[in-house]
């Protein structure tokens, strides 16, 4: 297939890739009885080295400082996070999952997990590789992209 074929087909389909991925996260969000973002934003935290300030998840969700508190607050409330003072740092107050809050979400991913290593199973390392680049490289224009949004006031 050409070149410019592919691009053609590449436009819509990743769109479809990225809504079916939003509607998956939706779905698992719901059966756990979780906000998406929450969901999201704790297993964004269980990628960190350890516990992460406010500002941090801030970075890592694309939300503003306030709704990044809004969620920790959610987060907390619902007993999946806790925050605790820097030892190091006592102006700086750190947030770290709660050990077992993940039980469920570990449950309901372990029983849907196989199908995605089926879908992987029969590449090779060169398609691997060219995926793996791929995430890598949408994550970092997402990260992009959400900064830019950020700047710029909302539409209406």
């Amino acid at each position: 297939m050409a070149r410019e074929d592919l691009l053609a087909e590449l436009g819509p389909e990743s769109r479809r890739y990225m809504a079916s991925y939003i509607l998956f996260n939706q779905a698992v969000a719901d059966h756990l009885g979780m906000h998406p973002t929450d969901l999201q934003c704790l297993n964004l935290l269980t990628l960190e080295d350890g516990p992460v300030t406010t500002g941090r998840i801030a970075e890592l969700t694309g939300l503003t400082s306030g709704s990044a508190t809004r969620l920790v607050d959610r987060l907390e409330k619902a007993g999946q996070v806790t925050r605790r003072r820097d030892e190091k740092d006592r102006r700086r107050v750190l947030v770290e999952v709660v050990p077992g809050a993940l039980e469920r979400f570990g449950a309901v991913w372990r029983e849907l997990g196989a199908g995605w290593e089926e879908l992987f199973h029969e590449d090779g390392e060169a398609d691997l590789a060219v995926l793996l680049r791929h995430m890598r490289r949408t994550t970092e224009l997402a990260r992009h992209q959400m900064a830019r949004l950020a700047e710029r006031p909302p539409v209406t």
